[in-house]
């Protein structure tokens, strides 16, 4: 269903956008070059600027609309965000169009030109606002009549819990939660409940919160409700961080937990059912499609320019020790999801037969050039091909093992917050901190990678590239 109302917008502001460029033509023609109406249709089709806008200009729009993030929630869009979101991306997007392919053009009047500018973002808008507001609006409709939701799990399943359930089934404007079941705080089964409280008459168990990633993955969960007793309080951050590290998906809490939690929030649609939307994004949309962007042309670039450099360095680990060029190790990314991050190997072969080991100063185990490839990060260049796939990002925590995880949270359970961004090629413990040879170190330096969440954004990310890049110059890789 999200595929192919994804469709319908792509293709809708499409042929909006080519529309709008048509509709420019004949009105620059018409209205201010003077051309006769039975000529207008031969001097468009002849210019060869009509011909490349009608396929470079829609592709422009789409860009746009996807940095701006209006493809990613396509089925839970608001008729007045559609609107306000519609007009913001018409102004960039006229704005950019006029300055890069109309300023140029020669009329009479410097009036002419605002003609032009006014007329295609009245255009533009129109046509694109309209049909979305149509789609948009029947998807609304499917929802409160119940012919569309979203598959939501309950954390809880107390007297709360049942009376949250209640609430949201009884409100007069339905909200598309469709419950596929709850999950318990405790061990034991619902051990405060009285029978006629329970939930297990409306929607099964699924199980304990410690399976909570499991169930949103097998369940295709979007939503989750968290919904606890007074006695359960104590529990919230925990219960918080393990739903915000199971997917991306929307969390809802009940309202009189607002006084505890740290973080973004705000209130939910006012006709709606009372509940506190916890902001599980840390930035923008259209910053994370900028990253994502940015960490693709900078990674391409990276790659070809560096070539030279991947062909010296990879012929000096043959030369200098036996064994492969490159060492792929499995490491725990985006939402606890395992992936092989590639480095040059720097170490010797077989370096691990006793277990997992991390490395210190003076280890046996590096070779002499490893031990140089580390100080100035040449050993992580072939990440660049994790940043490309996806599995990771320019800047973001560094991955770990899951044995060293398993320890990690043992001590310290906010380290799988990190778990909600991609990890990096380098982030803020790596320049602030660097290598850590120990647990010990691992959880110090996680202060500087959730400090890094807390102020997440694309001009930290600048930041911390020009850090790490002087400490390259530098050779001060620890």
């Amino acid at each position: 269903m999200k595929k192919r109302q994804t469709i319908k917008y792509i293709l809708c502001d499409t042929l909006s956008a080519m529309l709008a460029w048509g509709a420019l033509f004949v009105f620059r023609k018409a209205a201010l070059e003077g051309t006769p109406w039975s000529e207008i249709l031969g001097h468009i089709l002849s210019d060869n600027n009509f011909w490349a806008g009608l396929i470079l200009v829609p592709a422009g729009w789409l860009a746009l609309y996807t940095i701006q993030g209006s493809y990613r929630n396509v089925l839970r869009k608001a008729r007045l965000k559609e609107l306000t979101e519609t007009l913001i991306a018409t102004t960039i997007g006229v704005v950019v169009i006029y300055f890069l392919l109309l300023i140029d053009d020669v009329f009479a009047s410097y009036r002419y030109h605002y003609a032009s500018f006014l007329f295609l973002f009245a255009v533009h808008f129109t046509l694109t606002y309209i049909p979305r507001l149509i789609i948009t609006t029947h998807t609304v409709d499917s929802v409160h009549q119940r012919r569309l939701g979203f598959p939501t799990l309950m954390i809880g399943n107390g007297p709360r819990a049942l009376q949250t359930y209640l609430d949201l089934e009884n409100q007069e404007i339905y909200s598309g939660n469709l419950f596929v079941g709850y999950v318990t705080i405790n061990d034991e089964h619902s051990s405060f409940l009285t029978p006629h409280s329970s939930l297990d008459s409306i929607m099964p168990s699924l199980g304990n919160i410690a399976d909570l990633r499991a169930i949103v993955q097998q369940k295709n969960i979007e939503e989750v409700i968290i919904a606890l007793e007074p006695e359960q309080q104590q529990r919230i951050n925990e219960i918080i961080q393990a739903a915000a590290t199971s997917g991306d998906i929307i969390i809802k809490i009940t309202p009189d937990a607002r006084d505890i939690i740290v973080g973004s929030i705000k209130q939910d649609n006012i006709f709606h059912s009372t509940l506190i939307v916890i902001n599980n994004r840390l930035m923008p949309e259209w910053q994370y499609s900028l990253k994502r962007l940015f960490d693709i042309i900078f990674s391409l670039l990276a790659i070809v320019l560096l070539s030279p450099v991947y062909l010296v360095t990879a012929l000096i680990v043959k030369m200098t020790s036996p064994g492969p060029v490159f060492y792929a190790q499995e490491r725990i990314g985006y939402l606890g999801r395992p992936f092989k991050m590639h480095k040059f190997r720097s170490m010797y072969v077989d370096a691990e037969q006793a277990g997992p080991a991390l490395s210190k100063d003076d280890d046996p185990r590096i070779t002499p050039f490893g031990r140089f490839m580390r100080k100035v990060r040449l050993d992580e260049i072939p990440q660049f091909y994790n940043v490309l796939r996806g599995t990771m990002s320019l800047v973001g925590p560094r991955p770990e093992r899951q044995f060293y995880i398993d320890q990690i949270v043992r001590r310290a359970p906010e380290y799988q917050l990190l778990q909600r961004v991609k990890p990096g090629i380098t982030s803020w413990g790596q320049v602030k901190y660097g290598y850590a040879s120990s647990v010990d170190e691992m959880v110090e330096r996680l202060r500087y990678d959730l400090l890094y969440l807390d102020n997440m954004s694309l001009s930290t990310d600048i930041k911390i590239l020009l850090y790490t890049v002087i400490i390259i110059l530098q050779g001060r890789g620890k």
